[in-house]
């Protein structure tokens, strides 16, 4: 099999891979980009629904989110703000109850629990650096403790508890248990705080893409013609003393210098010698979260005649978070949620009940009209062969603090690229880019100097 020389070789197209091959190429490398799907975006995948082009995957642009927000510009794809007219709904304490504010209106010793919280949690997160949580003050003592530990010794109310725990799930797709509090105080630090985290408006959840955000993908690759190769999963790194020879199942490649664009937990499927036991644990110990996307679309957004906003919240439902995402030119009305945790394992592979399930959650907070949609389509993130997961990797207990600085410290000639390892707005598209941009420079600095 005879090899194809490269300077570089980048394993993974997601946003992070396509950003690091741009900076390269626009530098005057030579660059090839490898990816086990037939298509770009890595967790960020294109999908249909009564005949409108939705997001199976990564699909809102955050506040703050300023290379995600320049390169929809560049690619002539318009924002449009979240829809967030009318009331949410909370179902929780057996009860559902009509709300507009960031916080639900739960008892007001929920409430105060909340609050008291909130505060709490803005102290704590500030002193830990988002580029090296790791530093922290007391960090193998944050790292020790769960975040269900923490949120039982601050939350006295079962409701307060149960909010908590829908808010949390929702942002890191496990349960509170399986994350430490280093790791989830690193992740508000990265993102702004856990009111960005769970907002639209001035959130995380401000914006989507016309024409989805796969088309930003698309934009990225295609400059890249020949040099991007699909269906080309990488099985082994060999690192040598002239470079790397990356191989896959296909073909051979002699790089110079490999960026691993990819979760820990995928970049661990690859065999690598020399062997790096930082990364290997890495792998182990930041399983991706669990999710499946749903979107179900009706004749009508027929909510907002109710004066809602189509958002969801709720302690009991299969499906839950829940946001209007109909297209902005009126027509059909689609709602898009999640499955996501605990709940995600139980239903992923069961796509017949699932969509039962999902269907009659609606029904049970919407009411009557909810049980006839006209479309439906999910995606199972679980089950997904290159992915096994997302939204993103999550450190368990004890990880962040002993293996931290192997998320972006090269390995040799190995450097390494994804969300994962983003300095800010880590779990986002947006923190995708900058680390593909991050692991770039690298590169071409270590280039610069042989």
């Amino acid at each position: 099999m005879q090899a194809i020389d490269a300077e570089v070789v980048v394993i993974g197209a997601g946003f992070a891979g396509l950003a690091a091959a741009r900076r390269l190429r626009e530098a005057g490398r030579q660059v090839c980009l490898l990816d086990a799907r037939d298509r770009v975006g890595g967790r960020v995948m294109a999908g249909a629904v009564a005949g409108q082009i939705i997001d199976l995957g990564g699909q809102w642009v955050g506040a703050g989110h300023g290379r995600l927000t320049a390169l929809a510009r560049a690619a002539g794809r318009p924002l449009k703000p979240q829809y967030v007219q009318g009331d949410k709904l909370l179902a929780i304490g057996g009860r559902q109850k009509r709300y507009k504010a960031l916080i639900p209106p739960v008892s007001p010793a929920a409430l105060a629990g909340m609050g008291w919280v909130l505060w709490r949690l803005r102290r704590l997160q500030a002193a830990v650096p988002a580029d090296a949580p790791w530093r922290a003050v007391h960090a193998e003592a944050l790292d020790a403790c769960t975040l269900a530990r923490w949120r039982d010794r601050n939350l006295p109310t079962a409701d307060a508890r149960a909010l908590f725990d829908l808010a949390t799930r929702a942002v890191l797709c496990v349960e509170s248990d399986q994350v430490s509090m280093l790791a989830f105080l690193h992740y508000l630090s990265a993102n702004g705080g856990f009111e960005d985290l769970i907002g639209t408006l001035d959130g995380a959840q401000a914006a989507t893409v016309e024409g989805g955000m796969h088309a930003l993908a698309r934009s990225l690759a295609e400059p890249l013609g020949e040099a991007l190769q699909l269906s080309t999963p990488v099985v082994a790194l060999t690192q040598e003393a002239d470079g790397v020879e990356v191989r896959s199942e296909t073909g051979v490649w002699r790089a110079r210098r490999v960026i691993v664009a990819m979760a820990p937990a995928l970049a661990g499927r690859i065999a690598m010698a020399p062997f790096s036991a930082e990364r290997e644990q890495l792998a182990q110990r930041m399983p991706m979260g669990s999710v499946i996307k749903c979107q179900v679309a009706y004749a009508q957004p027929f909510w907002r005649t109710q004066g809602l906003s189509g958002e969801l919240i709720s302690e009991k439902a299969v499906f839950s978070p829940v946001f209007d995402n109909s297209p902005a030119d009126g027509g059909v009305g689609v709602l898009v949620g999640f499955i996501d945790g605990s709940e995600a394992l139980r239903w992923s592979g069961r796509p017949d009940e699932r969509r039962r399930a999902v269907i009659d959650s609606l029904v049970a907070h919407f009411g009557p009209q909810a049980a006839e949609p006209i479309d439906y389509v999910d995606h199972d993130w679980v089950a997904d062969p290159w992915s096994r997961g997302c939204y993103t990797g999550v450190p368990t207990p004890g990880t962040l603090s002993r293996l931290g600085p192997a998320l972006r410290a090269p390995c040799g000639a190995v450097h390494w690229a994804g969300t994962e390892t983003a300095e800010a707005w880590c779990g986002y598209i947006e923190g995708a880019l900058s680390s593909g941009e991050r692991a770039a420079d690298e590169v071409l600095q270590a280039l610069a100097v042989r």
